[in-house]
Formats: structure tokens, sequence, C-alpha cells
């Protein structure tokens, strides 16, 4: 159960993605692993553990081996989570109470926020004597609600909602005049006039909870993808130092299409590996090399088949609650899976003792996408998608199975201890 409790414990202490990157940042920093910025020239060696961010919200961690450049092995997840974002001047009056102008920022269950207590968290852009600067910002405590109309006024309530976000959604904050830019200046430590600047988002303050007969299940705001995300540091923190290079991609906005400076579509990633192969001296083509011989892992949560509709799913690729990792496949490539980098994987998983399962979309339901082809657009090598099955996703509470976390640590762990080594086009050997 150390997995479970550590990863409900990660959740409840990221509202945001600034708040996730920051307890990554925090946990390799205890570990010894030393921070890089990137505006400056990096001093890396043979046998250092680094990490730096960008942006704030976005992290890369990795690990050079003592022998020094070397091809890189790497999981990737993703920071953020639907949810709704805070328009500039948000708070109005409005028939006695304060209401917040909020936008929703990915692809929500947006019936799900409604009737639930809400906070606000994320960064202030704070006014210092050494210029700007910025801060986490962390309402801490039971602030808002979206209050439903009445069954009395709307009748077919129970037939099918069509929610309007400029009008259904405006969370109410308190009584006329309340100040939410005060109250989160407060929570950083600064005033509100030094404040210059913020991104701050709703966030469900309903924490991390076992459920089920046997409590086999777990209910959490931000499943997806910090499921994955704590995996993955996890894993890392956990591996035997390698021959090659293991790394850690934590990217911001996925939900939003990851075309951002902090992205999986930026150049985040492609600078990262060209920086750590300049540092460590490899000359001519050695980049180039080390990335064609590298593997990626891409995780991000899977649907499982949900008990009252598994028509929704195709029949022969259906995956359940902790029945393992799941392995994504999609003819349209909204997955990056193939037969060679799914192979890899299922393999190393085999050989360390964890379950593997399968999963594809109906022919007839498109499914959505994640980061995976996405990255790989930037630097290119062979990548499986995979995740762990969940339901309710992108719902305020999504639920997941409480074996499944060990899986997927035991399987990235796997995977980093592991030497990939590709010797040919479509020739790999696993040592």
């Amino acid at each position: 159960m150390d997995a479970i409790r550590g990863l409900m414990d990660f959740i409840d202490a990221s509202p945001t993605a600034f708040h996730a990157v920051e307890n990554i940042c925090a946990a390799l920093a205890d570990a010894g692993w030393q921070r890089l910025e990137e505006r400056e020239t990096w001093q890396i060696a043979p046998g250092g553990r680094y990490y730096f961010t960008r942006n704030r919200s976005s992290v890369i961690a990795f690990r050079v081996p003592e022998a020094g450049f070397a091809h890189f092995q790497i999981t990737a997840s993703h920071s953020d989570s639907p949810c709704f974002k805070l328009k500039p001047g948000a708070a109005r009056d409005a028939q006695g109470c304060a209401v917040l102008n909020v936008e929703p920022y990915g692809g929500m269950l947006m019936a799900t926020w409604l009737d639930r207590p809400l906070s606000v968290a994320g960064r202030l852009v704070v006014s210092g004597k050494d210029g700007l600067e910025t801060r986490l910002a962390n309402v801490d405590r039971n602030l808002a609600l979206i209050p439903n109309v009445p069954i009395h006024f709307n009748r077919d309530a129970n037939k099918g909602v069509e929610w309007n976000p400029q009008v259904d959604l405006l969370p109410v904050v308190g009584a006329e005049g309340a100040d939410i830019l005060a109250a989160a200046a407060e929570s950083a430590g600064a005033k509100k006039e030094d404040v210059a600047g913020s991104d701050l988002f709703l966030y469900n303050r309903d924490r991390a909870t076992l459920w089920g007969n046997e409590n086999e299940f777990l209910a959490a705001p931000r499943l997806d993808d910090l499921e994955c995300a704590y995996a993955g540091l996890q894993a890392l923190l956990e591996a035997r130092p390698s021959k090659h290079i293991d790394m850690l991609c934590v990217f911001d906005n996925e939900e939003v299409g990851s075309g951002t400076k902090q992205g999986a579509d930026s150049s985040l990633l492609a600078e990262a590996l060209r920086r750590i192969a300049l540092a460590l001296g490899a000359a001519g083509q050695a980049l180039e090399a080390a990335v064609a011989g590298s593997f990626m892992l891409s995780a991000d949560n899977a649907h499982a088949v949900h008990p009252n509709h598994p028509e929704k799913y195709d029949e022969d690729n259906r995956v359940r609650m902790n029945g393992g990792v799941v392995v994504k496949f999609n003819a349209q490539q909204k997955y990056t899976s193939d037969g060679v980098s799914a192979a890899v994987f299922e393999r190393l998983c085999e050989r360390a003792g964890v379950p593997t399962q399968r999963f594809a979309n109906r022919s007839d339901v498109p499914g959505g996408s994640t980061l995976g082809n996405i990255a790989n657009s930037h630097a290119s090598m062979n990548t499986v998608d995979i995740g762990l099955a969940q339901l309710s996703m992108h719902s305020a509470m999504e639920c997941a199975g409480v074996k499944d976390v060990d899986a997927m640590i035991r399987a990235m762990r796997a995977f980093h201890e592991a030497e990939i080594d590709v010797r040919a086009d479509g020739i790999i050997a696993l040592d």
C-alpha cells in the first residue's frame, strides 16, 4: 500500500500543474539531484543526476551513466488536468453574491464540478525588490461552489443538460465584494497590490480516498495524469543506475493540445537532448545516433471498460482496473504503439512479472490522443503508449485500481534498469 498512499498524498498536494512540478522537484532535490537552469550553461558530468523546469509547470530529470554519453530511455507524462481557469478580472457581484468568471481548460465532464467544494490555486507573479518573481498560491480551504438550478425550475434536468460555461458554470465565492485575488495573494505570502500577474485555476477540494468492498479502488481528482507522473518519478528514483541516460519528462498543457513552450509540441525535449550531448562532449553525429537508439514510454491513463456501458468499448480490447499496465493502440496514430515498441515493452513487463493488457477503441468511436506522437515529431525514437485503466476520465473525481500504480512503478523501473539495444532498424535486443 506504500505506492497508493504515496500517490494519494502527491495528488492531494498538487492542485495544479505548478504544484505537481514543485512537488516532483522537491522529491528530486531531497534525493540529491542537482537543479539546472535553462538560461545558464550546463555543467554536467558522468554519474551525475540533474533536473530543470520550464514555466515551473514542466520538468525534465535525467541521470547520466558513469561511462558518459549514451542513448536515452525516457518516461513521459503530463502535469495538467481538465479544470476551470480564472479569467482576468475574475470576480464580479451578482444577486447578492460574488461569482468568478471562468472558462474551461481541456475536455471536461462539466456536470461533475457542480455542488461540490472548490478552491483556487495556481501561481502569482509578484513585484519584489529584484523585479518580478513567481510564487505558488493555494487558498487551502473550501472557497467556492457551482450551484445547480433546482429541479423545480428545470424539470428536464434529469433528461440531459447542455451546459453553457459562460452562464451555468460560474462559481459562487462569497457575498458581494469578495476579493479572490487578495485571498490568493495572502496564501502566497504577498500583498494584493504587489501582484502583477496570475495563472489561477479552480480545483476540486475532495481528497483522494479508497473505496470498494475491499478498498480495491481509488477515487481522486487529477488521476489523469498525475498517477503516471508519480509512477514515473518513483521509478526513476528507485531504479539502479544503468549504462544509458535515464530521463523523466513531465509536460504541461497536454489537455489543450501541447502547443505551448512547456508542452510536448515544443522544443523542450529536443533541446534537452542536444544540451546533454553538448555538455558531455558528444561530437559529430553522436546525438542523432543516440536518439535513433533511444526508447520512450508515453504514459497517460486509459479507459477502463464501463460496467454499465460495455457496448461503448471494442469487444476484443477492453481493459479493467487492477488488471495491470495498459498498452494502447490506434491505427490513426493517436497512440504511437506499434508491433515493435509494444513487443519490447511487453517483454520487459513479462520479465518483471508485471501484468499488461491491451486497449483499442471501437472503430466507429474516435479516441483521444496523448503526448507520445507529438513529442516524437520533435525527437523521433521508438515509443509505446501506455497507461493505467480508470473510470470517470476527465471528471472532477476519477477512479482507478489500487494495484495498478505499483504495477506501473515496477514496469517503469524495469524499463530504466534494462538495456534496450537498437542494433539496426527493426532489430532490438534486451540486455
